[in-house]
């Protein structure tokens, strides 16, 4: 029989670096992923969450090694990237799962307002290693992975990267501008690389997740004393149309389409899951 739709979306076999993934995002990405066959290279800085999900892959009966990994430390990521290659060859897929925000890179009102030009942690109370610290996390932690493990792809003529982008994007959400800047940065960073490496046959794909309940979304959606959604996060479900907060599920079916050979003839896009909040307007 010849090769169905369904085959192409087939990537048993392959081995797939994963940055972030001791976290719950891509920790579900790299379940998933190893569940359909893939080899998984879990990479996160937190060596205990790491091999959580390494474990949780080879208890389900998938192949997995965990790595510590610092995504802002090129040295770091050469490190792994040989231990990878020495296990498994070089690698088929990336996906850059590194990143989240920083309190110190957001500001904690909305608007500046002409009477309280500082002192309300507006813009002018920003803190520049913070904001630094979180453009460089998002970014740079997607542009360095990349500059070490699409090497091995371009010398194999074929690989697939996935990066993280986000809803902040497409609109600057308010309040986190170190984050909007530097998610915007991926994005662009998307299209640019797809271009760049075509010739060497790999594809730059990017997730536009919207508001998914991660740690690092907590702090400006969950209030601490009562544990009730704050004014912000009842915003960000009344502007998604579905009318609730992303599951990590929901990234599953999007991250094997954009990684396999169905989306073959796919690069330089950035794909939002969202529930449909980048289409709603008033």
């Amino acid at each position: 029989m010849g090769t169905t739709v369904l085959d192409q979306f087939s990537l048993a076999g392959r081995t797939a670096v994963i940055t972030g993934a001791g976290g719950a995002l891509c920790g579900a990405m790299a379940r998933a992923l190893g569940a359909i066959g893939v080899r998984v290279a879990v990479l996160d800085l937190d060596p205990v969450h790491a091999e959580k999900t390494a474990a949780d892959i080879r208890a389900a009966g998938g192949e997995a090694h965990s790595y510590r990994c610092d995504v802002l430390d090129e040295s770091s990521l050469e490190g792994v990237r040989d231990q990878v290659e020495r296990r498994w060859g070089a690698a088929h897929c990336l996906i850059n799962g590194a990143g989240g925000n920083d309190p110190k890179g957001s500001t904690a009102v909305e608007f500046t307002e002409p009477d309280a030009l500082t002192g309300s942690g507006g813009f002018f109370d920003l803190d520049r290693n913070g904001f630094e610290r979180t453009f460089d996390l998002n970014f740079v932690g997607t542009f360095l992975p990349t500059k070490v493990f699409a090497r091995g792809m371009a010398a194999r003529g074929s690989g697939a990267i996935l990066n993280m982008a986000s809803m902040s994007s497409l609109t600057p959400l308010t309040k986190v501008g170190a984050y909007s800047a530097a998610k915007a940065a991926v994005a662009n960073f998307t299209g640019w690389l797809a271009v760049h490496l075509s010739h060497v046959g790999i594809r730059v794909n990017a997730l536009a997740p919207g508001f998914f309940m991660t740690e690092q979304l907590r702090f400006l959606h969950i209030d601490r004393e009562t544990g009730e959604y704050t004014p912000r996060a009842r915003k960000a479900v009344a502007h998604t149309p579905m009318g609730r907060y992303g599951e990590p599920d929901d990234l599953l079916g999007a991250t094997v389409w954009l990684l396999s050979d169905a989306s073959r003839f796919v690069t330089g896009i950035v794909v939002p899951i969202d529930g449909g909040f980048s289409s709603y307007s008033v």
